[in-house]
């Protein structure tokens, strides 16, 4: 019994060191680091008051953000993409949104 303890031990440790190995930093995968970045532009938009919108997609591909979809207005469209370039790790926004007046 103590050599089945044993060994699970020795797994269990060369696995945490396994992992431990695969833990990244910014900066060197990007593509976790485009999802979190989409993650916190995505909040961002859903936590500003004057952009009611929902048909709003959000992109992230090296830290360059791609805003798509549809708003109400000129100014959502403007708001939308200021909102996104305030996100930490944003470095620069493409704003494709068109504006459709008659959005509910």
């Amino acid at each position: 019994m103590n050599t089945l303890k044993r060994s699970f031990a020795v797994a269990f440790c060369a696995a945490v060191l396994g992992l431990a190995g695969c833990a990244s930093t910014p900066g060197q995968n990007n593509y976790f680091d485009d999802a979190m970045v989409t993650a916190r532009v995505k909040k961002a938009i859903y936590n500003e008051p004057a952009l009611k919108v929902t048909d709003i997609s959000v992109k992230t591909e090296n830290a360059v953000v791609s805003l798509s979809g549809a708003v109400k207005s000129r100014n959502d469209r403007t708001k939308a993409a200021e909102v996104a370039r305030h996100v930490d790790g944003v470095k620069l926004v493409k704003n494709e949104l068109k504006v459709e007046p008659k959005m509910q």
